[in-house]
């Protein structure tokens, strides 16, 4: 576990705290940060989308994240060049941020981002049936296994209503089998990053997310090269909002959030972190209606609410601890 607590960035206020006050202060900083900025990105996503390519915004994204959070490790004086930390740093990476960032942005190519995120929020199911040396413990919990119920129920609500819409366009289904995809490959990265980490990434899990990043961007750019993206590219026909969602997307969704998450993974059970994907989808319709102006139904509400119990029921069990 890391002796530090996330990012330092109250680190006057923390100082004056007791080392319990200012773990629980950065556990929920946290979690604000995977719950709801991390929500923010599809919307962000898909306005980036309307002027640049998918994999040429993930190169960008990540290269300027990654080396961005790398040079703040080493001036930091973090040992960022060790073989062990690289090494499991280029799996998950490649694993867990890019396989899942390019489905999650190919798929919004047919699918808006509301329904993204809704069938994104599988993602907690797949780490709890996937999460292999968990399974006595989660599997003998009440509130873990009607929580999960309740809370898939809920994404079921929101699909099956989506779906009908999503019917209306013939690539729909490709959309939503890649991001059935991406979700498998994202729980299986989380649990890579929560077992099989090195001594290295434990210690230094800041450093380790920025060498996740770089992998990442490299197979993006690997990509966008083969896909003839930076060939059909023309920068000056992108427009300045797009400009602002990728800088978003690189502060707030990566540098932020995401090494958020990592860290997340190092102090709480991971069936608790992948929560962040029940919550999701209710900030990106929230958005959806108040920035895309879309319409909301009652069945989305009721769907959202339903999503949210289920959440409370399963990280209630951890409130005690991590198991």
């Amino acid at each position: 576990m890391p002796s530090d607590n996330f990012l330092k960035t109250s680190h006057k206020y923390i100082s004056m705290e007791r080392p319990e006050q200012s773990h629980i202060a950065g556990i929920i900083i946290a979690y604000f940060l995977i719950y709801i900025v991390w929500g923010s990105t599809y919307f962000f996503i898909g306005v980036a989308l309307k002027d640049l390519p998918p994999f040429l915004l993930g190169a960008l994204r990540f290269t300027a994240a990654g080396l961005i959070l790398l040079g703040i490790c080493h001036f930091r004086g973090e040992k960022i060049f060790k073989r062990s930390l690289i090494k499991h740093s280029a799996i998950s990476g490649i694993v867990l941020l890019f396989i899942d960032m390019a489905v999650v942005m190919l798929a919004q190519r047919y699918l808006t981002s509301s329904l993204v995120a809704i069938i994104a929020s599988s993602t907690a199911l797949w780490i709890l049936l996937l999460d292999v040396p968990m399974w006595k413990c989660n599997f003998r919990n009440p509130l873990i296994m009607i929580g999960g119920v309740i809370g898939f129920s809920g994404v079921i609500m929101l699909y099956m209503e989506q779906l009908n819409i999503a019917r209306l366009h013939p690539q729909s289904e490709r959309g939503v089998l890649l991001l059935i995809f991406g979700c498998i490959s994202w729980a299986l990265g989380t649990l890579y990053a929560k077992y099989r980490s090195s001594r290295e990434e434990k210690v230094n899990a800041f450093a380790g997310s920025a060498w996740q990043m770089l992998f990442a961007s490299g197979m993006f750019w690997i990509c966008s090269i083969v896909s003839g993206d930076i060939r059909e590219i023309d920068l000056k026909e992108i427009s300045v909002t797009s400009w602002l969602s990728l800088a978003y997307l690189i502060v707030f969704g990566s540098l932020l959030a995401y090494s958020a998450y990592v860290w997340l993974l190092k102090v709480r059970p991971a069936t608790e972190v992948g929560t962040h994907a029940y919550v999701n989808p209710f900030i990106a319709v929230l958005l959806g209606v108040v920035l895309g102006h879309e319409h909301v139904t009652l069945t989305q509400i009721s769907g959202l609410v339903i999503i949210l119990l289920g959440v409370m029921l399963i990280s209630r069990k951890y409130k005690k601890g991590p198991s």
